[in-house]
């Protein structure tokens, strides 16, 4: 995939300064959905920055991911009262439905399941995130209508 001209015009958005480099990955992450290696590299060329730097912040920050994910992104609340009200049950048939541990991607790259630590909505719990949706009071039969493989 040539990320070149794609990385050329994000940073063309914004004013050439380091300063801008977290929203120039932002922008990077909204398009591939996670940051390619190739595009890292073409960020740190384009701004003049060492590679290493451009990683440091794209590891630093937990919104980033490195590793591709699906085109929908399934997070499970782990947060306390989620994790005592059922949030392992959640995990458990999300991984029976889709086949895929939390932190896995399905082979058809539809679906990317990851655990948060919280996710502040814990009167509702447990909760799941659904590209950015919240459900909450998730037992498992309401996992299989919301999720189809």
């Amino acid at each position: 995939m040539d990320h070149a001209n794609t990385i050329k015009d994000i940073i063309a958005k914004y004013p050439v300064q380091r300063g801008v480099i977290i929203q120039i990955l932002q922008d990077v992450h909204g398009r591939y959905n996670y940051l390619p290696k190739e595009a890292l590299d073409e960020v740190a060329k384009q701004l003049s920055l060492p590679v290493a730097k451009v990683y440091s912040i794209a590891t630093f920050y937990k919104a980033f991911s490195l590793k591709e994910r699906g085109k929908i992104i399934i997070k499970v609340c782990k947060g306390t009262a989620c994790h005592i009200r059922g949030a392992e049950l959640i995990c458990n048939e999300l991984e029976n439905i889709l086949g895929v541990k939390a932190g896995g991607t399905t082979p058809d790259m539809k679906y990317t399941v990851e655990e948060v630590n919280c996710v502040g909505t814990c009167a509702m719990a447990p909760v799941i995130v659904i590209d950015d949706k919240y459900h909450g009071s998730m037992k498992p039969e309401k996992v299989r209508k919301l999720v189809t493989k």
